[in-house]
């Protein structure tokens, strides 16, 4: 049939998806959220999805990109894109649409606790998170995994789940104490008040300002990524960070604050009386939260 016939327009054509390679090879222009590339011993691993969401296919196309990377002979490997926002973790969007949006929440919380533990578990190299724009919940956390954080200035993080009503997981109750201390970090998951750059600097959130225009960003990380891979004391800082994480995993095994912190988080997704489900959904919608509210400081959370 054709245009101005019946049944011509009656179901819609999709294109097919080909799906980009993470390296480009030279001469090749294409749109991908997810890109690799290389530059002597750094590796640079961008990635941009849309209002820093990052979906279960997200996270998971994102970790098997990261394990391609740790294949690569690197000394430094940068995670981060230059785009508006770093991450603000789970996809709230997609859990709402899904048919389940318990088991969605969940499927979704795990694919990006597998992302931030393998950044965890990464002691071969040097990891750096670039963060170009905002971040927020589980977005905070993933960047936090890396040994260095690299902010840009005027960039906000917001390192908390209260808002939606949730504990939290991506590994926070191991990553935020040994950043800025048990008493910061309990500040911080509870007032639930956005954080500047600037202040994330101060107390230990941050390791680095790059205090340029957003546009400039990613080169200046390139600059600064040089500058580390370059540095003579990199690998005795490489074999004292593997050294650390052994430590730490005899002291309590990553598996153990991971498991404690889904138990958290399973019983607020599954239980339909839970203040995530409306906050949620308010959030989605753009609508007023009505009788569904955060949590407070002393509540069980």
């Amino acid at each position: 049939s054709g245009p101005g016939m019946p049944g011509a327009y009656d179901r819609p054509y999709w294109l097919p998806e080909i799906a980009a390679p993470l390296e480009l090879p030279p001469g090749r222009t294409t749109w991908t959220d997810i890109r690799y590339r290389q530059s002597g011993p750094i590796g640079f691993l961008s990635f941009s999805f849309p209002g820093g969401a990052m979906s279960t296919t997200h996270c998971r196309r994102l970790l098997a990109a990261w394990r391609y990377a740790l294949t690569r002979p690197t000394s430094v490997l940068v995670l981060g894109g230059a785009r508006d926002f770093f991450s603000n973790g789970i996809h709230l969007n997609v859990i709402e649409a899904a048919g389940d949006p318990a088991g969605e929440s969940w499927s979704n919380l795990n694919a990006m606790d597998d992302l931030v533990e393998a950044v965890l578990r990464t002691t071969d190299r040097l990891v750096v998170s670039a963060l170009g724009g905002n971040a927020a919940a589980g977005g905070v956390m993933l960047a936090l995994a890396a040994d260095e954080v690299w902010c840009r200035t005027g960039s906000v993080l917001n390192p908390h789940y209260r808002n939606m009503g949730l504990y939290g997981s991506e590994f926070w109750t191991y990553s935020l104490p040994r950043r800025v201390g048990a008493e910061t970090a309990e500040r911080l998951t509870t007032e639930a008040l956005p954080v500047s750059s600037a202040t994330a600097e101060r107390i230990g959130l941050v390791d680095r300002l790059v205090p340029v225009a957003a546009q400039e960003f990613a080169p200046e990380v390139e600059r600064l990524a040089a500058e580390l891979a370059a540095d003579p004391d990199l690998p005795r800082r490489i074999t004292a960070k593997a050294t650390s994480r052994h430590a730490d995993e005899l002291a309590r095994p990553l598996a153990e604050y991971r498991r404690a912190e889904l138990a958290r988080m399973r019983a607020a997704f599954f239980d339909p009386e839970a203040p995530y489900h409306a906050l949620r959904s308010a959030f989605v919608r753009k609508l007023p939260t009505g009788s569904a509210r955060p949590l407070v400081s002393g509540e069980a959370r």
